[in-house]
């Protein structure tokens, strides 16, 4: 089994990784305290995504990328097109996470936990959200959600994700992060993040958000509200990637529930 010791001395390969290697925790929270929380939240609550920009750095981008040829610290790998999820594949790391991702995934959460409580009180869920993440995690597991969903993702030419939804069990946090770890331009052509999202009785509204290297685009996961008349509905969102025209894509998924 993988130990976070062993991925600390694949990442320390690349220059100035330091802070990836286990002395970052600081410095993802300095990053996510400069960010404008209030239009995240407008976005949020207007389009269903907001943009992160730059959350890593290159170097980071590089040595997560570097861990996609490893088996050890992932605990399954997806082929697409073998469940018609489109082209491409991807892996979802096992436990104990990457620190990286560990903490991508506990310093996000708390922020984005307000929105996510605010939003089930609009659409009249009765779920609420501990204000930390372990606390939500313990929830999962003691529902059998027990499998870590966060994972690194590898399109290649003319790969796709077809539009999905990321529901692993009961317990679904409304809010989920995408980041980017290549470049476009450089490293690939087409290869967009879209959304659409399912209005009632009319048609489907499409979004594409564009991103370059460290970039995080937070979305909803399943629903979120839109005032109306008589109060907020609730409008269905699906997410997918369209076609890699040249080159090759690396993503990573932040998803902060687990799987059953």
């Amino acid at each position: 089994m993988s130990t976070l010791r062993d991925t600390a001395d694949l990442l320390k390969a690349a220059p100035d990784t330091n802070h990836v290697a286990g002395h970052y925790d600081s410095s993802i929270a300095e990053r996510l305290q400069r960010v404008a929380w209030e239009n995240v939240e407008r976005d949020l609550d207007h389009y269903g995504n907001a943009l992160l920009p730059k959350l890593l750095t290159p170097q980071e981008c590089q040595a997560l990328v570097a861990l996609y040829p490893r088996n050890d610290i992932f605990r399954s790998r997806v082929v697409m097109a073998r469940h018609g999820f489109g082209r491409g594949e991807y892996k979802y790391f096992s436990y104990p996470l990457p620190d990286l991702i560990g903490d991508l995934r506990s310093a996000l959460y708390p922020r984005l936990a307000p929105i996510a409580n605010r939003w089930h009180q609009s659409m009249n869920i009765d779920t609420r959200f501990p204000q930390q993440h372990a606390e939500f995690i313990a929830r999962c597991h003691a529902a059998g959600q027990l499998r870590p969903t966060p994972l690194l993702l590898q399109y290649g030419v003319d790969d796709y994700n077809c539009l999905h939804q990321d529901l692993y069990g009961e317990h679904v946090f409304p809010l989920q992060a995408a980041i980017l770890l290549s470049e476009p331009g450089r490293d690939f052509s087409g290869g967009e993040f879209v959304m659409t999202e399912q209005r009632p009785r009319m048609q489907s509204r499409p979004e594409v958000v564009p991103l370059t290297q460290g970039d995080a685009v937070v979305f909803a996961v399943h629903n979120r509200p839109v005032p109306g008349q008589r109060g907020a509905y609730r409008v269905n969102l699906r997410h997918g990637v369209s076609r890699i025209r040249s080159g090759s894509r690396h993503t990573l998924g932040v998803i902060f529930h687990d799987a059953l």
